[in-house]
């Protein structure tokens, strides 16, 4: 129903499952260093010339780490050559080794198009991935980037303010002028918000500003940042068995992310060498920050692709409490600072997640937005 992968309900594969080609070992640098990062990714002790990214187990968001971690090593190919080229040795003859953005984390989805770039802003939990499969389907005559989720300050909690700010250099070095265009998905397009918020403090123009489903909360969650997170993890283990979940989803209640880890460790829902606890702080982070940001009104226009469906169906929630009367509004609370006139709504088949996450409804988000992209001003 959620749209997640339910691993115990499939069938064990048949040993010509595992089936490979010859092994041939990689050749030449670029082969080489992109077969040490796909061992990395992937867990598997080795990579051949022959082998499949996708048929060893990457999938989206591991194409992210993918893309990332090429770039810091001076490889240049896109989400979309990956995909089209997902054998290593002809993965390799797509790669370029011309100079980069320095920006880490900057992801180069689609590379080149006459119009100015989109910039796609990851999403409150760090997460690029939905940008791939989306761009897939988009007809946009543009470049598209995903930006990185910045290095939050370890010491004091960041405003959302300090956060938008640090991703501005990455932007400038794609794209000295405006017009920006920007474009996020839940939580993160309220940060594209406050990017927009900062360059129109430097005189910039931002033409184009999509929200995917993005509310702007009327009051304060009922909620703290550390309970949204460990809903966060509770629903990367809704696999588990009824006892053992409710047994966490009991525990999540009244304590940390550490703990939390700790107690999934324990009962082994979670590997021994699986720690994502950084992570999850960081997530912690940018949902305090979410919470502390006041939008302002900015004169700018949106657009809001939001889900028809607003209903939630997740075991994992902690907070039962009836749907934020936002989410009944097709503008999803920003006629609060915003002018109705300055927010164009489409309806988008699905819920929050499915409208994502199910090819037919992305297909439908997709085409839409790239019908307001391709007709705003450039």
């Amino acid at each position: 129903v959620n749209g997640k992968l339910d691993r115990k309900a499939l069938a064990a594969p048949d040993d010509e499952a595992y089936a490979r080609a010859a092994y041939e070992p990689p050749q030449g640098e670029i082969e080489i260093t992109l077969a040490q990062i796909w061992a990395e990714l992937l867990g598997v002790e080795r990579v051949g010339r022959h082998d499949d990214f996708f048929e060893l187990g990457g999938h989206s968001l591991l194409a992210v780490r993918l893309l990332s971690r090429a770039l810091d090593a001076g490889f240049k190919f896109t989400a979309a050559d990956l995909f089209q080229a997902p054998v290593l040795k002809e993965l390799a003859l797509k790669v370029h080794l011309e100079p980069q953005p320095s920006s880490p984390g900057v992801i180069c989805v689609r590379a080149t198009g006459s119009q100015p770039p989109l910039f796609f802003v990851p999403t409150g939990l760090g997460d690029c991935s939905y940008i791939l499969n989306l761009v897939e389907e988009m007809d946009a005559d543009c470049p598209i980037y995903g930006l990185p989720w910045p290095s939050f300050s370890e010491v004091c909690s960041p405003t959302l303010e300090a956060i938008a700010s640090q991703v501005i250099p990455a932007i400038r070095e794609i794209r000295s002028r405006g017009p920006y265009r920007f474009a996020g998905y839940s939580s993160g397009g309220i940060l594209a918000y406050a990017i927009a918020e900062h360059l129109l403090s430097l005189n910039e123009t931002v033409s184009f500003m999509a929200f995917i489903d993005v509310r702007l909360p009327a009051k304060p969650a009922g909620m703290t940042p550390t309970q949204m997170v460990c809903e966060v993890v509770l629903e990367t283990l809704e696999p588990l068995e009824d006892e053992h979940f409710k047994l966490l989803k009991r525990f999540a209640r009244h304590s940390s992310i550490a703990q939390l880890l700790e107690k999934a460790h324990q009962i082994g829902a979670i590997p021994p060498d699986h720690n994502d606890a950084l992570m999850y702080e960081r997530i912690e982070q940018f949902q305090r920050a979410l919470q502390l940001y006041r939008a302002p009104s900015l004169p700018i226009e949106v657009h809001q692709f939001y889900a028809t469906d607003s209903s939630v169906s997740c075991r994992a929630r902690l907070d039962k409490s009836s749907i934020a009367p936002e989410m009944s509004s097709p503008m999803r609370g920003w006629d609060r600072v915003l002018t109705a006139a300055a927010i164009d709504t489409t309806p988008i088949p699905g819920n929050h997640a499915t409208m994502m996450n199910t090819p037919e409804n992305r297909k439908v988000l997709a085409r839409s937005l790239s019908r307001a992209l391709n007709s705003s001003p450039t």
